[in-house]
């Protein structure tokens, strides 16, 4: 019984669902046996079992010299995978050692052929270079190399410190080009905040000196049309002031200028109520072209049309009204004193006739 059951036991093989065995009797490979229960051969047959998933080798640190004569140590990871089980088993001894020897090989090759700048920054390219070396000899041993990743390059202690000097004198050259752009710009702002504050100010003279100089040439005008009406009045009141002058002497004859007959005659209407023919007023003479630019004429047409469409009223202030009150009030008193000299003319001259 004792022996039926080591029998028993030595015939029946149970395969786990991710391996694969491969089966030998007396030293010769029969066959690969597949998850699930076998019956083998007792006691003359042997089981070599292949873990069929992806498993992970570590690469030793691997210390290196650079194309730039630079020392590195770098390790990584291998990833791979038994593809087949037959050729793992014949064709290589210890597919995994075998593996880790030909990664670290290969790893110090390929950082060998880059320089050290390069090793440090291109991890990627020296992950695919180590995965196309692994490619070939590893296919014929039945294995499929997955990933390899490239965990840490060092460069010695003395790159260590020679680099840390040169990045702190390149973030140190950084900053000072950094600073002396920013002092740049804010020199080039300033100097652009300048220029638009003295334009504006300009601008602001230059609106202020042509405002200040239609304003003298709205004066002038204003001015000139003010005594264009007042002065044929004031020649007017002249010519009656003389008359009265005239009246007052002792003379029977008066000898008048053709100028005051006509200013007479303009007004005798309204001095004696007679049909006088009526004589037009003074013109005043046009600017020419060249005046009004001067003076800015042109810009200001529609101040001055807005200045006639106002009242008079509005516009008076109240010495133009005083005077204008006793302007009326010494016409009235000229006239009177007029009509008084006319009535003490007639008089005189009905003396001076001889009686019948």
């Amino acid at each position: 019984m004792l022996v039926a059951a080591v029998t028993v036991v030595s015939a029946v093989e149970i395969v786990d669902a991710y391996d694969k065995e491969a089966l030998t009797v007396f030293g010769e490979f029969r066959k690969l046996l597949e998850p699930g229960v076998h019956l083998i051969p007792p006691f003359v047959s042997r089981t070599y079992a292949f873990d069929m998933r992806t498993q992970t080798i570590d690469v030793p640190s691997q210390s290196a010299i650079t194309r730039d004569n630079s020392p590195v140590t770098a390790d990584a990871v291998v990833y791979i995978k038994v593809m087949d089980a037959k050729k793992a088993f014949l064709e290589v001894d210890d597919y995994k050692n075998a593996v880790s020897n030909l990664a670290q090989t290969t790893l110090r090759a390929v950082l060998g052929d880059m320089e050290l700048d390069d090793t440090l920054s291109r991890r990627d390219q020296i992950n695919d270079r180590i995965n196309e070396e692994l490619d070939e000899p590893t296919d014929e041993w039945g294995i499929r190399v997955e990933a390899v990743e490239v965990r840490e390059v060092s460069p010695s202690q003395e790159v260590q410190r020679a680099m840390e000097q040169q990045t702190g004198a390149e973030r140190r050259r950084r900053a000072m080009i950094l600073e002396a752009q920013g002092e740049r710009r804010s020199a080039v702002e300033q100097a652009e905040g300048d220029k638009q504050s003295n334009i504006i100010r300009a601008q602001g003279e230059k609106q202020s000196q042509i405002l200040e100089a239609q304003g003298d040439a709205i004066s002038t005008v204003l001015r000139a049309r003010s005594a264009e009406s007042m002065g044929e009045r004031a020649i007017i009141e002249r010519g009656m002031e003389t008359l009265e002058e005239i009246g007052k002497g002792e003379s029977t004859t008066f000898v008048l200028p053709q100028e005051l007959t006509s200013l007479v005659g303009r007004y005798g209407k309204a001095l004696s109520g007679s049909d006088v023919q009526e004589m037009e007023g003074l013109e005043s003479k046009e600017f020419d072209e060249e005046t009004e630019k001067m003076l800015g004429l042109e810009d200001i047409e529609s101040a001055l049309e807005q200045l006639d469409t106002v009242a008079d009223s509005d516009l008076r202030t109240d010495e133009t009204r005083d005077a204008d009150t006793a302007r009326d009030v010494d016409l009235a008193r000229q006239e009177e004193e007029t009509r008084e000299a006319d009535r003490d003319i007639e008089l005189e001259t009905e003396s001076e006739r001889p009686s019948d």
